[in-house]
C-alpha cells in the first residue's frame, strides 16, 4: 500500500496510534458470530471500535474504506454488495476502486454512492457520528492488535452482511492453515533471533516493530525472538533503530518490506552490514507490505513466509 520512503513514515504512524488505543477496541465478537450460528440475521447490532452497529437488513451498497476490510468483503462473498471502495483497497482487482480516502474521509463523498453499510478501520473526525446523523450506519474495524482479532473481525462482517456461514468457514479455514505452518516448523533449531524492517527515514535510522505489535505476535508463534524489543522504552511498539543497533544485535533472520527498492544485494551492501549473521547467511526475506500490515485472508501468506524462512 505504501511505496515510499515518506509513506513509511505514515504506516508506522497509523499503526502505531492503533496500537496505542487497541485496549478499547477488541469488542467484535457478538453472540450469534462467537457461537458460530450458519444462517443470517437481521437487525444485527455488534459494538466494535468504540461504536455500535445496527444493521437493519442485509446491505446492497457496501462502502469500504478500509483495505483490510476490503479484503475480508470479497473473501466472504459480499463483493457483489460492496459498490465503493477506498483509493488502497486494490485486492482483489475486482474492488472498485474509487479516490474516496480512509485518511481523511469525507461525508458527502461517502454519502454520493448511497451505501447502507460504511466501514472503516478508525472513527477519524468523527465520521461515525456524522454517518449515523444521516441514516447510515458504520461499523468500525480497528487495526488488528492480535492475530485472533482478524478471526473475529471476519465473523463480524460476515453477521453484517449476511455472510455468517462464509465468513465461518474462512475464519476457521484460516485458523487451520496457521496452525498447521507453525506445527510445520516446530523443533526447528532456536531460539533464532529476527529484526523486521519498515524501512528507512532516509538519515541512517530504520523503522521496526516489536513483539508488543500484530507483526511481532506472527513471528512469535514461531518462537523467534525480536532484536528490537530492548529498544522500545517507551513500549511505543515501532522504535527507531540506529546502524548501529542493528549490528550490535546480530539477528539471525531479516525480514524487510517491499515498499523501499530494497533487495538482499542492497541491504548487504550497507556498511557494517557484513558482520551480521543474516547477512553472512544469506537470511533475508522480502515481505509485500501490504502482508505485513494488514490482518485479513492474505495472513496465512505471511505465516507461510515464515515458515519457509525456517525451513532453509
Amino acid at each position: 500500500m505504501f511505496r515510499t520512503r515518506v509513506s513509511v513514515t505514515t504506516l508506522v504512524v497509523a499503526l502505531a496510534a492503533a496500537a496505542c488505543g487497541g485496549t478499547a477496541t477488541t469488542s467484535t465478537d457478538p453472540p450469534d458470530t462467537a457461537a458460530g450460528t450458519s444462517s443470517a440475521s437481521f437487525p444485527y447490532t455488534v459494538e466494535s471500535g468504540g461504536v455500535r452497529t445496527v444493521v437493519a437488513s442485509q446491505p446492497v451498497a457496501i462502502v469500504s474504506l478500509s483495505p483490510t476490510a476490503t479484503e475480508m468483503l470479497f473473501a466472504i462473498g459480499a463483493g457483489p454488495q460492496v459498490v465503493a471502495v477506498d483509493e488502497y483497497s486494490y485486492h482483489p482487482p475486482e474492488a472498485p476502486v474509487t479516490d474516496l480516502s480512509g485518511f481523511t474521509p469525507n461525508l458527502e463523498a461517502i454519502a454520493s454512492y448511497g451505501p447502507d453499510l460504511v466501514v472503516v478501520s478508525d472513527d477519524i473526525d468523527g465520521i461515525a457520528s456524522a454517518l449515523d446523523e444521516v441514516g447510515i450506519p458504520v461499523l468500525v474495524l480497528p487495526t488488528a492488535t492480535m492475530v485472533d482479532d482478524a478471526y473475529r473481525q471476519i465473523r463480524v462482517l460476515g453477521g453484517a452482511t449476511g455472510r455468517v456461514e462464509e465468513a465461518e468457514t474462512l475464519a476457521s479455514d484460516m485458523q487451520a492453515e496457521i496452525e498447521a505452518l507453525v506445527a510445520g516448523v516446530a523443533g526447528s533449531p532456536g531460539p533464532l533471533t529476527y529484526y523486521h524492517e519498515l524501512g528507512s527515514d532516509g538519515g541512517g535510522s530504520f523503522y521496526s516493530v516489536t513483539s508488543s505489535t500484530f507483526v511481532g505476535e506472527v513471528f512469535g508463534a514461531f518462537g523467534l525472538e525480536n532484536v528490537a524489543d530492548p529498544a522500545d522504552v517507551d513500549g511505543f511498539g515501532y522504535p527507531v533503530l540506529s546502524v548501529e543497533f542493528i549490528i550490535d544485535a546480530d539477528p539471525d533472520l531479516i525480514f524487510y518490506t517491499s515498499c523501499c527498492g530494497d533487495t538482499p544485494e542492497t541491504i548487504s551492501a550497507r556498511p557494517g552490514w557484513d558482520s551480521i549473521e543474516a547477512v553472512r547467511s544469506g537470511a533475508l526475506y522480502e515481505l509485500d507490505d501490504d502482508l505485513s500490515s494488514r490482518w485479513g485472508p492474505r495472513l496465512v501468506e505471511f505465516f507461510r513466509i515464515v515458515a519457509e524462512a525456517l525451513r532453509r
